[in-house]
């Protein structure tokens, strides 16, 4: 088949670049190797942030001010492109404001109120409120935190629904969907021509949106992201008035350890509760990690029965920022979200389109942030994760 452009991807990434091309006037065809949604924008915690993983403080000190103040500007934007598609395409998908970052210790809390206050000086972020030790009690039933910051402009939503809901649109604009169509080869050029089991697709521009799921399929991008995993446990229905009383905010919440939890309360009245890198455990063992740092979290949940499990991948650089890149003049990368991916997808998505229609301005600040290699050998890259892991869980502790 022929198209002007072809992605390999049908996730957030993907979906998105494809609903702004045909906005464009551009034919697209998504190839995906499982299902729409099968990856991490279908498995995640849901989770919409304000700025980067590391912390805008961190980005400061990496990539100067004026990078900060650009990213901090495609974050904000990335709120904005997210929710207009929600209302634009009528997305059904569980969206509910406010994010709750809670701060296990005194250093993480400290760490917490310079994020709150670098934000307000340099950006004039207005979405921060400090929540105090007593506070934070009445919004959850834990005593394993001392103190938060709540996000009003942050939010969740059930990232399944959202994924399809772009698959939709996608479909509605005039874009084609193969699913079950691994990417196996590309041959590159003016065109490139990506050949599947079943077929080919001869293209202007390929842009490859496969996150962590790209294993067999490496054009050379995946030299600078690590593939870790993430398990998310669900409980049965607790009724509206447990779930209440064990949260009783609408906010997602994620604590700020390195090896951090998420979890949330579903309008199903369900805990969903996430966390543990999975790299380095099987899944059964990890559950079990899960479930106990639940009830570490919530001891009255003792009795309680897990409804669900499931895990998935996701892709971090080592600078916890995501790279966005051309690998060719007419091939695309975006990857390495590093856990904000609902939301940064979304201006990502935006960027590359325009850069494939010929304002490559906001491309070129991403281009411009040198994401140094990662060791792709296992019997490499294993000793270094449990040294990191290690480190940062002595760290956790002090």
């Amino acid at each position: 088949m022929q198209a002007d452009i072809c992605v390999v991807g049908a996730g957030f990434t993907g979906l998105g670049v494809a609903l702004e091309l045909l906005s464009k006037g551009y034919s697209v065809i998504v190839l995906e190797a499982q299902t729409v949604g099968f990856g991490a924008s279908g498995r995640s915690g849901g989770q919409i942030a304000s700025g980067f993983s590391p912390g805008m403080v961190a980005v400061d000190k990496m990539l100067g001010a004026s990078v900060a103040k650009s990213l901090w500007a495609f974050s904000e934007n990335s709120k904005e492109i997210l929710n207009s598609r929600i209302q634009t395409y009528g997305i059904e998908c569980d969206l509910r404001e406010g994010e709750l970052y809670v701060a296990p210790k005194l250093s993480h809390s400290e760490w917490l109120q310079q994020e709150k206050k670098y934000c307000e000086d340099h950006f004039g972020y207005e979405g921060y409120s400090w929540i105090n030790k007593d506070e934070l009690r009445g919004l959850m039933a834990s005593t394993r935190y001392i103190a938060g910051l709540h996000d009003r402009e942050g939010g969740h939503l059930h990232p399944l629904n959202y994924t399809l809901g772009l698959a939709k649109a996608v479909l509605a604009a005039g874009g084609t969907i193969f699913e079950n169509s691994a990417a196996l080869s590309v041959d590159k050029g003016k065109q490139v021509r990506v050949s599947t089991k079943e077929g080919t697709v001869q293209a202007s521009a390929l842009v490859l949106a496969g996150n962590a799921y790209l294993d067999a399929f490496d054009l050379g991008q995946r030299k600078n992201i690590l593939c870790v995993g993430s398990g998310i446990l669900a409980t049965e229905p607790l009724g509206e008035e447990r779930a209440k009383k064990l949260i009783s905010t609408t906010a997602c919440i994620c604590d700020t350890y390195f090896d951090l939890d998420y979890f949330k309360i579903t309008p199903d009245t369900r805990l969903v509760f996430g966390g543990q890198d999975m790299a380095l455990f099987p899944f059964s063992e990890g559950r079990d990690r899960i479930k106990r740092n639940m009830l570490r979290t919530f001891p009255s949940l003792g009795g309680v029965k897990i409804d669900y499990c499931w895990t998935g991948k996701i892709a971090a650089t080592r600078k916890l920022l995501p790279e966005i890149k051309r690998l060719e003049p007419n091939v695309y990368v975006v990857h390495g979200y590093s856990g904000q991916g609902v939301v940064l997808s979304a201006v990502a998505s935006q960027i590359v389109a325009e850069a494939i229609d010929g304002d490559l301005a906001r491309l070129d600040v991403f281009e411009n942030i040198h994401h140094a290699a990662i060791p792709q050998n296992k019997m490499l890259i294993k000793p270094i994760i449990y040294t990191k892991l290690l480190w940062e869980k002595i760290n956790d502790a002090l």
